[in-house]
């Protein structure tokens, strides 16, 4: 018996240090792009490496070019079965994100365009609307929707991860802004996702109550 005692404090003595550090020891949380090391790290699109981000050009060789993007300044075609279409810098073609943790977007939409809900798995997004008037929000991991008209001159905030979506609800065409806090936030199309990917019919069967001839016309829109 005292032998288990003796055990028990003993083994309570060499944790107490342990749970001590723990307790004091910082929490180092990134809720985006890791920080630069340096001014800036212009992506060098032409190694041929996987890295998560890209290599850096040598300093000598990176020019103004590499921190200007001309994009934005043609819209995108909106003649699609949405009505609407988006331009994004991303470091895959603005090199001098590389590192920083941004990007940027134009969106524009004809009358009723729509940006489907997607999500950007790896970063929030902020639209400023620049014309008309957008129906825009977000879906909360409980599903709680968040979502109201927002006009010309207007700002929302999407948090990362979370479903979103934006639809054109005025008389005219209308055009956004946005920027996320990743050089790469990604793109995810919820319903391309769930039928452009080969997911097996027998789960969007179940998921969504779904038939088999329907499973395979989603398929064929989607893919």
């Amino acid at each position: 018996m005292k032998a288990s005692v003796s055990s028990t404090i003993l083994a309570g003595l060499l944790l107490y240090p342990v749970v001590l550090l723990l307790q004091l020891a910082p929490l180092n949380v990134n809720a985006a792009d890791a920080d630069p090391l340096m001014d800036f790290c212009v992506a060098d699109l032409t190694k041929d490496l996987y890295l998560n981000g890209y290599p850096c050009k040598k300093p000598a060789a990176v020019t103004t070019d590499d921190f200007v993007f001309y994009g934005l300044t043609v819209p995108p075609q909106t003649n699609n079965s949405f009505g609407a279409s988006a331009v994004f810098g991303f470091v895959g073609n603005f090199p001098g994100l590389n590192s920083l943790g941004i990007s940027i977007a134009r969106l524009d939409f004809a009358k009723g365009g729509l940006i489907p809900p997607h999500t950007h798995p790896r970063g929030s997004e902020i639209i400023y609307v620049l014309e008309g008037s957008l129906y825009a929000g977000f879906v909360t991991a409980d599903n709680q929707l968040f979502a109201k008209v927002i006009n010309k001159g207007d700002v929302m905030i999407f948090p990362r991860g979370l479903i979103h979506f934006q639809l054109n609800v005025g008389d005219a065409p209308a055009q956004a802004v946005v920027s996320l806090n990743s050089q790469h936030a990604g793109f995810q199309l919820i319903a391309n996702s769930m039928f452009g990917s080969n997911i097996k019919d027998e789960v969007l069967q179940k998921t969504f109550f779904l038939d088999q001839k329907t499973v395979d016309r989603l398929k064929t829109i989607f893919s």
